[in-house]
């Protein structure tokens, strides 16, 4: 885990088009968009206001007026997996589907226009993990970073990593920093030099019930005071709150069950310290 925020300043200051394969949105599909809301608001001090409506009912997370995620509703019928869904940014995302597509991965719904904001497609990769891809227009993704309520660090949960970074390494460029360790399976996803996002090889830990998984990781002021008001609100937690290298953190999920990570970090350490 680093300093992950790609071209978005700490407060939005001087927010350029993101790079190539930086994440650059997360995204959260939901049954109950107005509850969701309600807990997101509440937990993180988001407010919202309407985004592209082509897939249904959508919604742009803001702190401070910037924009820092979106959530929409899935039609009464889909009964998907709730799960937060980063987006890659793209130059082309007609050009990076095909390229998915010949490495295995899926395109499971685009690409196609998001109105006058830019262009998306839904993926997976060839173990299924979903997620986006983003070429940008009027909206260039998250404009606002490294402070409490904000995306802080994107990680994959697979069953081994040296596979399916081959497959993001090919689509997006990415080069590769594994731990050196007995003990755990993990390497950094690295654009041009800067650490962007994590792979970790967990075997049969994963959720029989999620299989690989993309997990976001929120910034938070205090991780056991935010703890207590995801109980508050009706989420649930999944792992307690402990201390690591990179800040004090804790999983948790949604009340419909979206699981996401919060962590307190020092953000004046802008190194990769993991």
């Amino acid at each position: 885990m680093t300093e992950a925020r790609g071209s978005a300043g700490r407060n939005g200051e001087g927010h350029a088009r993101y790079a190539t394969g930086t994440p650059c949105w997360v995204s959260l599909m939901v049954h109950g968009l107005a509850a969701t809301q309600e807990f997101y608001g509440t937990l993180f001090g988001w407010e919202f206001r309407p985004g592209p409506q082509q897939l249904g009912p959508y919604v742009r997370a803001l702190l401070d007026g910037r924009e820092v995620a979106g959530i929409g509703r899935l039609p009464p019928d889909r009964h998907l997996p709730i799960a937060w869904t980063p987006y890659l940014a793209s130059d082309d995302v007609g050009r990076t589907a095909e390229t998915i597509r010949l490495c295995g991965g899926t395109v499971g719904v685009g690409p196609l226009d998001a109105e006058e904001a830019g262009r998306l497609a839904i993926c997976s990769d060839p173990s299924g993990a979903v997620f986006g891809v983003w070429q940008a227009a009027a909206h260039r993704g998250t404009g606002i970073a490294g402070v409490p309520g904000t995306p802080a660090w994107h990680e994959l949960l697979t069953f081994e990593s040296e596979s399916v970074a081959k497959f993001y390494g090919t689509v997006f460029g990415y080069e590769e920093e594994p731990v050196v360790s007995a003990d755990i399976d993990y390497l950094t996803l690295h654009l041009d030099g800067r650490p962007v996002a994590g792979l970790h090889g967990v075997g049969t830990s994963l959720p029989r019930d999620r299989g690989p998984h993309w997990l976001t990781y929120f910034e938070v002021a205090d991780t056991d005071e935010a703890l207590d008001h995801v109980v508050d609100l009706g989420g649930h937690v999944l792992k307690p709150a402990h201390d690591s290298a990179h800040g004090r953190v804790a999983t948790v999920a949604d009340p419909e069950g979206a699981r996401f990570c919060l962590i307190q970090t020092d953000r004046l350490i802008q190194t990769d310290r993991r």
